[in-house]
């Protein structure tokens, strides 16, 4: 075993300590951006909440124009969703003992 240091970066989450105020910090901002990129959807309104609580969604949200039906069928959903819950499962409060 070889002592490389203190960690830094590691399956995507950055980790930064500051010794001084005696904290330790995870980020996904980057393994997001990357998520973000591959889909195509660097570009997308940000917000707090994807969906608002209580909101219902209908037929009528759906694509109508082959354009939009050509861009939604071009984004692999499984693999999207799937992404975006590896980001939600590895920093969650919950998941950290200390």
């Amino acid at each position: 075993m070889k002592d490389m240091g203190e960690a830094s970066y590691i399956l995507g989450i950055k980790i930064y300590r500051d010794r001084s105020k005696r904290m330790l910090g995870l980020t996904q901002s980057s393994y997001i951006e990357k998520v973000l990129k591959r889909f195509r959807m660097e570009h997308s309104k940000r917000g707090a909440l994807p969906i608002r609580h209580g909101i219902k969604l209908s037929k009528k949200q759906s694509p109508k124009t082959d354009e939009e039906l050509k861009r939604m069928s071009d984004i692999p959903y499984a693999s999207t969703v799937g992404s975006i819950q590896y980001a939600v499962q590895c920093t969650r409060p919950m998941s950290l003992t200390l």
